[in-house]
């Protein structure tokens, strides 16, 4: 009787057990390039690098001798990743994509503690045809992003609000340009501006802002202050850890999300650096494999663009750096 019971008692906890979902695995993404060749490089990097009389190489080159020359500079960015728990050549993989294809690396570290202070001198407002930013997100329509307490998910969800109720159209009598949220408003010197040495968007770094205050305990950032903001994009010793909250976002967001750990891989992470959007990108894979298995398909895995696959090309060099 007592053995029947034991084998009763097993049957039902099995039964039980089968009964719970188990935890779909995450699947890591291995080191290298997806792509066998390099994805084309957008005609406005081309462009650019045209006009300043230059090639890709010699800017790689520019960025990578200022990492290997200037050991303070490797000493912030190892110490920055270790408070954010990712490898540092994630951030220098980002350093490279930026500074490769979209500007110029300063030759010293010091030139860009300047260029902060000057930002700081200036008279800055994020704004659009006089209404700043401010004002601006006290409209009706931005009422839904009151529930949200985190940076994130509130600069988030009314960079949202602006592409689905203001992007492009008239509201109010005003007429709004069909461009991006944070070209419109947080772009004051010229559209498409990003600054310092990690070039990084004011609206980023607005987003990014209470994990960082979180992890390394730097004041929180307004965009009612954008002067501060500046500073703190162009300043090295400031942008480093909203770097690192950037991409430790990007890699936490595709494990929880998308069922991927792209924490092996710097080419996607920066990838993601170079595109933004990584929330809205973990979503759009993970409904596209959903998809893909329930049609019998294997699921697809993140991919490097242009950007990233020079990061995975050049790894072993980065690596060596630290």
């Amino acid at each position: 009787m007592r053995n029947h019971l034991i084998c009763l008692t097993m049957s039902l906890a099995l039964a039980l057990f089968a009964a719970v979902p188990t935890a779909t695995a995450v699947t890591v993404v291995p080191e290298g390039n997806r792509n066998a060749s390099q994805p084309g490089v957008p005609a406005a990097s081309a462009k650019r690098t045209r006009d300043l009389n230059t090639t890709y190489e010699a800017k790689y080159q520019k960025i990578y001798n200022l990492l290997k020359t200037d050991s303070k500079l490797r000493s912030k960015i190892a110490s920055v990743a270790r408070t954010y728990g990712i490898d540092p050549v994630h951030i220098a993989g980002a350093l490279i994509g930026e500074h490769t294809y979209n500007v110029d690396a300063y030759d010293r570290l010091q030139t860009y503690y300047v260029k902060a202070i000057s930002y700081v001198q200036q008279g800055l407002a994020f704004d659009y045809q006089g209404e700043t930013i401010g004002t601006f997100v006290k409209r009706p329509q931005f009422s839904e992003c009151a529930q949200f307490k985190d940076s994130l998910r509130l600069w988030t969800c009314r960079e949202d609000v602006w592409d689905h109720d203001f992007r492009g159209k008239t509201v109010g009598g005003k007429r709004f340009p069909d461009n991006r949220f944070s070209t419109v408003f947080f772009q004051p010197f010229y559209a498409g501006q990003s600054f310092g040495l990690g070039q990084l968007s004011p609206l980023v770094a607005l987003q990014m802002t209470d994990m960082v205050n979180r992890y390394s305990g730097l004041p929180k950032l307004d965009a009612d202050h954008a002067a501060e903001v500046y500073k703190t994009i162009m300043d090295p010793d400031l942008t480093l850890p909203y770097m690192a909250a950037t991409l430790k976002h990007s890699i936490e967001v595709y494990r929880r999300v998308a069922d991927f750990d792209i924490s092996k891989n710097p080419g996607v992470t920066a990838t993601l650096y170079n595109t933004g959007g990584a929330d809205a990108r973990a979503r759009a894979l993970a409904d596209a494999n959903a998809a893909r298995i329930a049609n019998g398909q294997a699921p697809e895995f993140p991919a490097e663009n242009y950007y990233g696959w020079l990061v995975n090309e050049k790894i072993d060099q980065l690596r060596a750096l630290f």
